[in-house]
């Protein structure tokens, strides 16, 4: 059985076989150049990023965690990064290589996870739970009114930045980058029905944790009682659900596919990344009591059945 590391190898491995793909198709096809460089000189291009991209990719699979193989994979994801970042502005400024932008930063995301994997043996997930947003219960001798409040006030920040700010940032790049998709006439109406529907979820589930929790959903105010009450009967975090489905709704109002996928990504980074953080917190100060809540009531999946308590 394969570990990270192996996995690791196997990215870059992959990364180099498709890098050289690329750049035979750069050469051989002009509709291949133009949608993924625009008018960029090939040729100037392909000079830096055949050797730091396609050679170093190549020696971190072959050479693995040795300290050339370290240095190629660092090299590697740096100048992968470096590109995506650089392409994605001059595809906002002139209109071009889109789907250069599209490509070169799934590959950057990639080449990140496998340069951890690879120095790490791991992604290092809890870099997620740091500062501000480390694990701590809210102060108890606060007031529900205080919660409350400060549940509030989160939702109108996070909500905000998370649906005010970047979905019409990642909606106006698709456009700057000619990825826009024709949507049919009823997303917008179906989206505005999504979005008020699962703000409800996301305002009835705040009230009800910062009411009975004794905290708010911040991670750095979490409440001090498990709460099993309101929608978290059928669900263990309708919050999440709310934000993703919020997140989509969005997409569909905006009529932007990239939107819609922000909305999907966010979902697998909070299922994969910070899901197993929290439940592993909620674990260690509720105990026995998040075990059978974990037990009885799904992740996902809205249970049809069940009763309200706090503990």
């Amino acid at each position: 059985m394969w570990g990270l590391v192996q996995w690791g190898r196997a990215y870059f491995a992959l990364q180099a076989v498709a890098g050289c793909l690329w750049w035979t198709a750069v050469f051989l096809s002009p509709a291949v150049r133009r949608a993924t460089l625009g008018d960029l000189d090939s040729v100037l291009v392909a000079a830096f990023d055949v050797p730091l991209f396609v050679m170093a990719s190549a020696a971190a699979a072959a050479l693995g965690r040795t300290s050339f193989g370290s240095i190629a994979a660092v090299v590697s994801a740096g100048w992968t990064v470096a590109v995506a970042v650089a392409l994605a502005t001059y595809a906002t400024v002139t209109t071009q290589a889109g789907l250069g932008v599209m490509a070169m930063g799934a590959a950057a995301a990639g080449s990140v996870a496998a340069l951890c994997v690879l120095l790490l043996g791991r992604i290092p997930t809890e870099w997620i739970i740091r500062g501000p947003f480390a694990f701590r219960p809210a102060r108890s001798r606060r007031s529900p009114g205080f919660h409350m409040a400060a549940t509030f006030g989160q939702l109108i920040v996070f909500w905000g930045f998370f649906l005010g700010l970047v979905p019409p940032c990642l909606a106006f790049l698709e456009q700057r980058w000619g990825l826009a998709l024709e949507f049919p006439p009823v997303a917008v109406p179906t989206g505005i029905a999504i979005l008020v529907l699962a703000s409800a979820l996301g305002i009835w589930s705040a009230a009800v944790m910062s009411s009975l929790g004794n905290g708010t959903p911040l991670p750095s105010a979490m409440p001090n009682r498990l709460v099993v009450a309101g929608p978290y009967r059928w669900i263990r975090n309708p919050m999440a659900v709310a934000g993703i489905t919020q997140g989509a709704a969005m997409g569909l109002i905006l009529q932007s596919w990239l939107v819609v996928g922000y909305a999907v990504l966010g979902s697998l980074v909070w299922n994969y990344a910070v899901r197993p953080l929290e439940e592993a917190d909620l674990s260690e100060r509720f105990g026995d009591d998040f075990q059978q809540y974990r037990r009885t009531v799904r992740c996902w999946v809205p249970r049809v059945s069940g009763k309200s308590r706090t503990a």
